[in-house]
């Protein structure tokens, strides 16, 4: 038997895969978007990151 059977879950922004809660983001969930540290590196960059770095 399952212990957590009922978390809630979230799609990743990135590789769009299901991820589920972790007690690590019990106080910001409602800002986590990406299930890992690889997929938050692999995040497309903002146009205000181009602006900033003089890229466009």
């Amino acid at each position: 038997m399952h212990k957590k059977p009922f978390l809630p879950t979230k799609i990743c922004s990135h590789c769009k895969r299901p991820f589920s809660w972790r007690k690590k983001w019990q106080n910001n969930w409602e800002n986590v978007r990406y299930c890992s540290r690889r997929c938050r590196q692999s995040r497309p960059a903002d146009a205000t990151d181009a602006i900033t770095k003089g890229t466009l």
